[in-house]
Parts: structure tokens; C-alpha cells; sequence
């Protein structure tokens, strides 16, 4: 999912109880690398035990056995609000420790005498304590809510996927529940501060968030939290009726005395601040805007380029799509006719689990194994359809890679090519088969705290231009509707240039909508709104995708007909999230011009 979208065990000293993970770690410090790789090891792995236990969430969420890396005591938390920018993997304790145990990490080696993958771990954690360290005095400008992908959006869904693995699990998720009234109250607090200094949303964002949370809990007898819990209770070994019985009825408590009243207190401190969000506009608008969103770039979209160096290369790549299409046209004027009805009924099954099928099979020639994964299609609770994305992949644990869901909004209503083209994003080769390789390539667990939503989205979002050609039916059709979706991308990102850091208005905005032919207002608005409320959320998409096409060209360049899209797609994967720059350089490409 859009991921924004880190998260204490005394090992004992008998070596018969040392646990899995304990025991790699050791074989791994006794027999592996230099003495510099072993301190800077072990010191990686003592930030990554800081980290992902500064919120219950993300550990439950990283890892399934967390006892296997030296945790098995930890606070219940999810999170803290600080004024703060929180790091690009959205994966921070307090800013102050996080970026101080960034410092230990980088003190404890010589970066010229570790291999070749701590030196990458070394380069990546220096930029993340680069980033954080920019992120002074910019903190009012982040932002916890927004009606599609704020907090208080994406909470109902981690709540109804958090796994029961163990009775621990069980306590840990009730007692999550009890922490959403004071998380709320802090997200409150700074919301009121954000609004006391001239940085709190629009109305329109403001509207949008408060209509997410009534939705929710409308018919609190149907919270779509309670059916998922029960059904988990009921399938969970090892509990008898009485406790069974009993953790049903402090759910429904917990439901009732926190969860409700946590969303009703957020509607109402909202409500009360409607009105003081002045800037209707971008960061731009904002003291500090148009840094805040360069430092979005560097930490989100994981690029170094500057807003005008980006804008350029998506017009270059518009230019080019478009003679494309115009020539595909030419060719064949009848393909306009046909863009709207997309794919024949007959060219592609609109049955999800058949179409990941058909996908798992696709990706054999041009992409490395994968083996067999064990995947779910899943279905968005009609309570979040308005406000959830048309589709996304929840990420598994990093220490299992699995379960493995991917969640379909009805709300959508997609089928033919857009679903077929969303699952290969979603799913094969795309968010599922990128997430699986890498996990199955055993990174060191520092790996997962700092991965650029660039890197992951535009690998998804290259992927995607395959599925199209995959699809079946009429190639040069599927052509231009990979085209299509590629200039649109490329249309919205610019906007996010224009309003976020040029400062566009609505009204300019709407001029630049109208040279594509885009005049309807309402249309225009909603575009416009979307994109105030989530910058550089486009570029994490298209921009990523940009690059990955950019490194395709020059690797093919280099090697000439040595070239193999097996092996380059491989070397992708196996290096994982990185921000550009160090991608770039692990695959011995020079900086992008």
C-alpha cells in the first residue's frame, strides 16, 4: 500500500536456548567478514532493535518472530507525534535518537574497510542522517491526516490484518486499541499548533478527513473491526470457550470506550479548526514550502534531482508518448473508438486469482524465478471503499514474506485491462514478486527501515507497461492505453511540480488541465485537491518509473548485445530499495544527465 504508507531480549547464555536469528547473528560475527564489517554489523542491528520497536505496529508488521532478533520486550506504542519530520521509511522513534543511533552505526567503522554490502548499508545510512538533519525547522510542514492516506485512513486496515500469531499478539493488539484515544489526542494537539502557526489544511482536506472518519463509525454495532476480530478468535487454536468469550467482550468495549470516541474527539477538535487552514494552495504557499518539498523528493521519491531538472526530463518523456500515439493513430484511427471500452470480455478473465495466474506465468521470460508464493486476494470493507486506494499490496513480515494480501477497493469497479494491469502492479511482477525476491535474497534487517517509495512504486509502475503488452487481444490497443496512462501520470506529476513548488493556483492549474483537453471544473478541482493534499505522491509513481527507464537505456547502452532483461531485472531486485543516485552507482552506471 502506499506505504508512509520503525518501528529489548537478554540472550541466554546457555547456547542451547539461543534463538534462530541470535545464533545467525553469532555464526555470522564468528565466521563472516572483518572485524570492521562484524562492529558495524552488530551495531546495524542495534539500530534496526532501537528503531522498529518505537512503534507496536510497524514491529508486528516487520517482523513475525521478533524474538528472533533479540526482542521480546518492548513498549506498547503507536508512536509518537513530534514535531518532527519524520525519516524517509517512515520508520522513527524520537527524531533526536533515531538520528543518534544513525551516528553510533556510522561511527562504529571504517567505511573503506567494510565489503562491498555494508558499504552500501554505510552510503544509505549516511544519507538518511543527512535527511533527518535537513529536516530541522520543517517540521510543521508534514502532515498525519489526509483523506486518502492519512493516519486515521490506514489505521482500521492494519488493525483488521494484524495477525494473530500468538496469544501475545492477541494482548498486544487489544492493547493497541486503548493507545488510539491518547494518539489521537497528540495528532490533535498538533494539528491545533500546526493551525496556531498558519500551516493547517484547507477546509476541503479538513471536510474530506472528517467524512472518512464518520464513515467509519456510523453503524458502530457493524465497525467492519469487530466481524474481522471475531472470525480470528474463533479460528485461533488453543483457547477455550471462556476466554474466547471474554476477549470478545473486551473487544466490543475497547470498540466502544476507545475506538469510536477516538474517531468522534478527531471529527470534533477538526471541526472546531475549520477555517484557520488559510492556504488553499501547495507548500509553495507555505514558509519553508518549496524546501519541505525538495526534501519530499530526496526522501520519499528517493532522487537528488532538482524540481526543474524533473520537470524536464517528464516533458521530454511527454513529447515522445504522445508522437508515439499520434502514430499509432495514424495507423489505425479506428483504436480511439475502442480506448473506452478497453479489452474485449473475451481477451481476459475479470476473476482476480485467475489473472495473478496468468501473471506468475508472464514473467518467466524476462524476469528471474521467483519459485511459488502463497498470495490472497482480498476485498476493501464497504466502510473504507470511499476513502482506500482502487487496489494495493500489503507488505508482509520481512522475516517470512508472508501472508501475502492484496486488497481490491470494489469501489473501483475495475475490470478488462485496468484490472489486469493493477494486479500485475499489485502482484506479479510488480509490489508482491519485488517484496518476495528481495526478502528472499536475506538483507540484513537494517535494509527495511529506509526504503524509498520511489523505488517501489516506479519499479510497480514500470512493471506495469509489460502487463499491458501481456494483456492479449489488440497489441497496438494496449499500446496506446499503456501510453495513455503514461501521459496522464505525467500530466498529474508536472501539477505536483507546478502547485507544490511554482506555487500554481487552482486557476492555473486549470489552464494547464485545459491544453489536454480537461475543462470539466469539477474534475478539475477534484485533480487540484488530491494533489494539494498528497505532494510528490505522483512523482513516487511516475518519476520512479522514469527512473528505472532512464537505468534500462543506459545499462543497454553499456552492454550492447550483451544486454539480457533477465539479468538486469535481476541485479534490480537483488539491490533493492535504493534512492537513485546509489542504485545508479552500485550497478556501475554514471549520475543521470
Amino acid at each position: 500500500m502506499n506505504r508512509i504508507p520503525s518501528r529489548k531480549y537478554l540472550i541466554p547464555i546457555p547456547l542451547a536456548f539461543l534463538c534462530l536469528g541470535a545464533l545467525f547473528f553469532l555464526v555470522r560475527a564468528l565466521t563472516g567478514g572483518s572485524s570492521e564489517d562484524r562492529r558495524f554489523e552488530t551495531a546495524a542491528a542495534d539500530l534496526f532493535r532501537q528503531e522498529i520497536t518505537s512503534t507496536t505496529m510497524n514491529l508486528h508488521y516487520t517482523l513475525a518472530d521478533p524474538a528472533g532478533y533479540g526482542i521480546d520486550d518492548y513498549p506498547i506504542t503507536l508512536g509518537t507525534v513530534q514535531t518532527e519530520t519524520p525519516s524517509s521509511g517512515g520508520n522513527v522513534s524520537q527524531p533526536g535518537d533515531s538520528a543518534d543511533g544513525l551516528r553510533a552505526v556510522l561511527a562504529s567503522a571504517d567505511p573503506s574497510r567494510l565489503n562491498k554490502e555494508n558499504s552500501l548499508i554505510y552510503q544509505l545510512l549516511e544519507r538518511e542522517l543527512k535527511l533527518q538533519e535537513d529536516a530541522q525547522e520543517l517540521e510543521l510542514l508534514q502532515e498525519y491526516l489526509s483523506p486518502s492516506l492519512g493516519v486515521q485512513a490506514q489505521l482500521p486496515v492494519l488493525l483488521c490484518e494484524y495477525a494473530f500469531r500468538t496469544k501475545q499478539d492477541i494482548l498486544d493488539y487489544l492493547a493497541l486499541l486503548k493507545e488510539i484515544p491518547d494518539y489521537f489526542a497528540r495528532i490533535l494537539e498538533f494539528e491545533q499548533e500546526k493551525a496556531a502557526n498558519g500551516y493547517f489544511m484547507n477546509d476541503l482536506a479538513a471536510d474530506g478527513v472528517i467524512a472518512q472518519c464518520s464513515s467509519f463509525i456510523e453503524d458502530p454495532e457493524n465497525l467492519c473491526l469487530d466481524p474481522v476480530f471475531r472470525q480470528k478468535i474463533e479460528e485461533f487454536p488453543d483457547l477455550t470457550p471462556e476466554e474466547r468469550s471474554a476477549l470478545l467482550e473486551l473487544h466490543s468495549r475497547l470498540i466502544a470506550s476507545c475506538v469510536i470516541p477516538a474517531y468522534q474527539s478527531l471529527i470534533d477538535g477538526l471541526t472546531l479548526l475549520e477555517g484557520s487552514g488559510e492556504n488553499t494552495g501547495g507548500l509553495a504557499n507555505l514558509e519553508g514550502g518549496q524546501e519541505y518539498y525538495r526534501w519530499l523528493l530526496r526522501s520519499q521519491v528517493g532522487t537528488d534531482d532538482d524540481p526543474d531538472a524533473i520537470r524536464q526530463r517528464m516533458i521530454r518523456q511527454l513529447l515522445e508518448d504522445t508522437k508515439e500515439m499520434q502514430l499509432l493513430l495514424s495507423a489505425d484511427p479506428s483504436l480511439l473508438s475502442e480506448t473506452g471500452a478497453g479489452m474485449p470480455s473475451e481477451d481476459v478473465t475479470d476473476e482476480p486469482a485467475e489473472i495473478l495466474e496468468e501473471l506468475y506465468e508472464a514473467v518467466q521470460e524476462d524476469f528471474p524465478e521467483l519459485g511459488q508464493v502463497e498470495y490472497e486476494v482480498k476485498y476493501v470493507d464497504e466502510s473504507l471503499e470511499n476513502f482506500l486506494s482502487p487496489a494495493f499490496y500489503l507488505t508482509p513480515p520481512a522475516d517470512t514474506a508472508s501472508p501475502n494480501a492484496i486488497y481490491i477497493n470494489p469501489a473501483a469497479s475495475m475490470d478488462g485491462v485496468e484490472l489486469y494491469t493493477t494486479l500485475a502492479h499489485e502482484g506479479f511482477p510488480g509490489h508482491l514478486y519485488q517484496t518476495v525476491y528481495f526478502a528472499r535474497t536475506e538483507p540484513q534487517m537494517i535494509r527495511y527501515l529506509y526504503e524509498p517509495s520511489g523505488y517501489v512504486e516506479g519499479w510497480a509502475t514500470y512493471v506495469e507497461s509489460y502487463a499491458y503488452s501481456w494483456a492479449g487481444g489488440n497489441a497496438s490497443l494496449n499500446r496506446l492505453l499503456w501510453l495513455n496512462r503514461s501521459i496522464n501520470l505525467c500530466i498529474y506529476s508536472l501539477m505536483d511540480i507546478g502547485i507544490h513548488y511554482d506555487g500554481w493556483s487552482a486557476e492555473e492549474a486549470a489552464s494547464f488541465l485545459g491544453q489536454f483537453g480537461v475543462s470539466d471544473m469539477s474534475v478539475v478541482s477534484e485533480i487540484y485537491e488530491y494533489i494539494v493534499e498528497t505532494p510528490a505522491n505522483y512523482l513516487k509513481y511516475y518519476y520512479g518509473y522514469l527512473n528505472f527507464l532512464d537505468i534500462r537505456t543506459d545499462m543497454e547502452a553499456m552492454k550492447g548485445t550483451d544486454f539480457s532483461p533477465k539479468e538486469f531485472h535481476r541485479e534490480l531486485l537483488e539491490l533493492g530499495p535504493l534512492p537513485f543516485s546509489l542504485l545508479r552507482e552500485e550497478l556501475g552506471l554514471p549520475e543521470a544527465s
